[in-house]
């Protein structure tokens, strides 16, 4: 026997050119839940029809009737490591649709066989079929939302009135984590105010005609606030110009005015706020409007508290954020004091 021929090479050290025995291409192709379903890349398409096999474990997965409609055969099993080399042999190409949960058990069994040395590997390629936009686990929260509010005997039962009072304390929350400058907090308290919004949003789906509720959902919520962003940015949006925040706030407020049609400027101001953050909003709109309106000229603790914010907000201090900050630096001297 010729020494230079592959049979008198041991296995894991020889080089075979032939194509009969090439190990072949594998190529993982996942894809997001959160695209519609058929909406691939290129490069997906090209090696899901270039393949010489199309496997996939879950026959319920939502890309098989697209990929079928596209003239691919796709198999409906899950092979094991080993089963996957023996139909990459003789240089063939597999493509494995990857299931939600990835393929963790074929992956770290085609690890396993790597690391013996002992076998001639095929390529291995992770192709990203379908990536998720900015924003996409938002729908996730809507589904969660949706099967909680189905399935879940407290949430369930929940009303827009008895979640108010939640509403309100995770806004504090969320001022507090921004106030003490912790971005963990932050992170979690902007969740926790997200959800208070989807959960609205998702009781309001079941308005009820008798009672005169027309129902809403989280689209409708969310393309609300763009229109309103868009028309209220005609300088981003339209030809107007702004180049300075003043600028902007101008645009702001004549669009604003125009969409409510007021005859107050008091309208809109809700009454059951903070009474500081009260006081300072009117006096902001007091001065906005250019208006000269003096204080009631009546003495007690309350209109002392008046003047304090409507000075505060003339000199561009919050009034609440300001009382919090020295009420918590109160707090920090009676535990000093406490030892």
């Amino acid at each position: 026997m010729n020494a230079n021929s592959p049979e008198a090479t041991p296995g894991p050290e020889r080089t075979v050119p032939d194509a009969a025995v090439a190990p072949g291409r594998i190529v993982l192709l996942t894809t997001s839940h959160r695209v519609a379903p058929g909406l691939l890349s290129w490069p997906a398409w090209e090696a899901l029809h270039a393949a010489d096999r199309v496997l996939c474990a879950d026959g319920t997965h939502p890309q098989l009737p697209y990929l079928r409609e596209a003239g691919i055969t796709v198999a409906e099993v899950s092979p094991t490591a080993q089963e996957l080399l023996d139909a990459c042999a003789g240089g063939h190409t597999v493509v494995v649709v990857a299931t939600g949960e990835g393929e963790p058990a074929l992956t770290d069994g085609l690890a396993r066989l790597a690391g013996t040395g002992r076998v001639a590997m095929p390529e291995l390629e992770l192709l990203p079929a379908s990536y998720d936009l900015p924003g996409a686990r938002l729908l996730d929260l809507v589904q969660v939302m949706d099967r909680i509010r189905t399935e879940c005997p407290w949430s369930s039962r929940q009303t827009h009135e008895g979640l108010a009072k939640y509403g309100i304390e995770e806004a504090y929350e969320l001022v507090e984590a921004i106030e003490e400058g912790d971005r963990d907090e932050l992170r979690e308290e902007l969740g926790d105010v997200l959800l208070q919004v989807v959960f609205h949003a998702r009781i309001a789906e079941e308005g009820r005609s008798e009672d005169g509720e027309e129902p809403f959902s989280i689209d409708d919520v969310a393309g609300g606030i763009v229109a309103k962003l868009i028309h209220r940015h005609p300088h981003v949006f339209g030809d107007a110009t702004a180049t300075t925040p003043e600028e902007v706030k101008e645009h702001w407020l004549r669009t604003k005015a125009i969409e409510k049609q007021r005859t107050s400027i008091t309208e809109g101001i809700p009454l059951g706020q903070p009474g500081l953050a009260l006081a300072a909003k009117l006096a902001s709109r007091v001065r906005t409007a250019d208006l000269d309106i003096p204080l009631p000229p009546v003495e007690g603790i309350g209109y002392d508290l008046l003047a304090l914010a409507v000075r505060a907000e003339s000199e561009g201090v919050d009034p609440e954020a300001a009382l919090r900050a020295a009420a918590r630096a109160y707090r920090d001297a009676i535990r000093d004091a406490e030892g």
